[in-house]
């Protein structure tokens, strides 16, 4: 269910930045990421490191970041792939698997282990993270973003879930 309301969420999202004038998505923002679309690639760029990870393969990323920055449109596609695998990861994995831990190395060297399941739970909360600051700059545009509340995806969600 966590993996379809991300996809839900950033479908959403996508949808509303989209619909924003041309340029506010990649202006200039008082955020670590500099503005919208490079805030969605770390979270783009960090669901493929977890991806990695989960496929127990390197990942080739020396940064939670990349130097260049796809449209939004490409970046969009891109992000609904990867949703999609991981509905389709979650979906098939076990409560075996889901226990099953998993040792990888975090982007700065350092050593860890986690459950596939608290693996899957950290890109959910990540991707929540992330597009509350994207939410947070379509504010200064000025522009509403959409509502992405988990009760909301539940509500309209709900015969998809089934």
């Amino acid at each position: 269910m966590l993996t379809r309301y991300t996809a839900w969420a950033n479908d959403r999202l996508f949808t509303a930045l989209g619909q924003l004038p041309p340029g506010e998505v990649t202006a200039p923002r008082a955020t670590s990421f500099g503005n919208m679309l490079r805030t969605l690639n770390h979270a783009y760029v960090v669901d493929m490191i977890w991806q990695a990870h989960l496929q127990g393969r390197p990942h080739g990323f020396t940064s939670r970041n990349t130097d260049g920055t796809p449209a939004l449109a490409q970046l969009r596609e891109q992000q609904q792939a990867l949703d999609d695998w991981y509905i389709l990861y979650a979906d098939g994995l076990t409560g075996r698997l889901q226990s099953e831990v998993v040792h990888f190395r975090f982007v700065d060297g350092g050593e860890g282990a986690m459950t596939r399941g608290d693996m899957l739970l950290h890109v959910v909360n990540h991707k929540t993270f992330h597009r509350g600051y994207v939410a947070d700059m379509m504010y200064q545009v000025p522009a509403k973003p959409p509502s992405m509340d988990l009760p909301v995806f539940l509500r309209d969600a709900a015969p998809d879930l089934s």
